[in-house]
């Protein structure tokens, strides 16, 4: 009779199940729900990058057509750059991209590695951009009669602002002296970044002043940033904004059945108690949008004369009957 080795048949046996596990694990890997999930995140981050090449193209139109001609100094790395071209006729493109990446590597040593791949790319994307416009544009100015000033700076301020936007929107960041600002926050907890953000910038256009002695360049500076700002929030945000309305009454339930209905829009009721008499309150919560809201109040209006109404601005809306969240949080 053989001899029987227990230890051998369970090893077998582990061996067996060990198999199965990796062939599992493999067909999981290659399940099409898994292929079909990777191939998204690979158009997702073709989708993401070519929005970083388009918003830092236009940024470069931005900056040689409109702004540098003008010897604007809108903040940030390329602010500076801008004044080192008009007093030593350094290359824009070249100067803010030496400025740039020391920016990046001090970042990331004092930050951590906040700074993706993502950002990297428009690093480097919007001096080359702004290099290829230098090569075959050159400094001129787009229109030479001084009546225009006011024309080119709208132009330039809606251009830096929209290529920033879309860069924003694929969570990268142009880096330059937001590096300096988020190092500046790390220290200075109590003031908020954005706060240090337009010092930082204002500081680079103070030195438009000191570099060229007239007052003009710095309020046109400090214009171009004001109107970039809003600009990126309202690319940022995308155009779906609306209202959002809080209202107290008597007649709750009528004016529900007026958002419902007639609005087709929904709300939430949330329980309050009057401050003067301590009775319950069913407060009315509802978005509409700008168009819809001269229509609520003349429901509510017609329904309780005595009703309190809260309009608040809702810069963005998500969700069902405005712009998608999916999208949103896809984007």
């Amino acid at each position: 009779m053989p001899f029987f080795d227990e230890n051998r048949y369970k090893n077998k046996q582990n061996q067996q199940v060990m198999d199965k596990a990796k062939v599992k694990e493999l067909n999981s890997n290659t399940s099409p729900t898994r292929v079909k999930m990777d191939k998204a995140k690979v158009k997702e981050l073709v989708r993401d990058y070519c929005m970083i090449l388009l918003g830092t193209a236009i940024m470069a139109v931005g900056y040689v057509v409109f702004v540098s001609p003008l010897k604007l100094a809108p903040g940030g790395v390329y602010g500076i750059a801008i004044i080192l071209h008009h007093l030593f006729n350094f290359p824009i493109g070249l100067s803010g991209l030496c400025l740039d990446l020391p920016l990046l590597l001090i970042g990331t040593l004092w930050l951590g590695p906040k700074f993706g791949a993502k950002t990297v790319a428009s690093v480097l994307a919007l001096p080359a951009f702004i290099s290829v416009l230098e090569y075959f544009y050159g400094y001129e100015p787009l229109v030479s009669d001084p009546a225009a000033t006011v024309i080119l700076v709208l132009f330039g301020s809606v251009l830096i602002g929209l290529g920033l936007g879309i860069i924003f929107k694929t969570r990268a960041t142009s880096g330059g002296t937001d590096i300096i600002a988020m190092i500046i926050a790390k220290y200075l907890k109590h003031i908020s970044l954005g706060k240090i953000v337009i010092v930082v910038d204002s500081t680079v256009v103070l030195l438009s002043l000191v570099a060229f002695n007239d007052w003009t360049i710095p309020l046109y500076s400090w214009l171009v940033i004001y109107i970039e700002g809003i600009i990126i929030d309202k690319v940022v945000a995308g155009g779906q904004s609306g209202k959002a309305v809080m209202i107290i009454s008597d007649k709750p339930e009528e004016i529900k059945d007026c958002i419902l209905q007639k609005l087709q829009r929904g709300g939430t009721f949330i329980k309050g108690e009057g401050m003067y008499n301590h009775s319950d309150k069913k407060i009315i919560y509802t978005t509409v949008s700008r168009k819809q809201l001269p229509q609520l109040i003349h429901y509510v209006h017609e329904t309780d004369p005595a009703a309190f109404l809260s309009v608040l601005e809702a810069s963005e809306v998500l969700g069902n009957g405005f712009a998608s969240l999916k999208e949103k949080a896809e984007a």
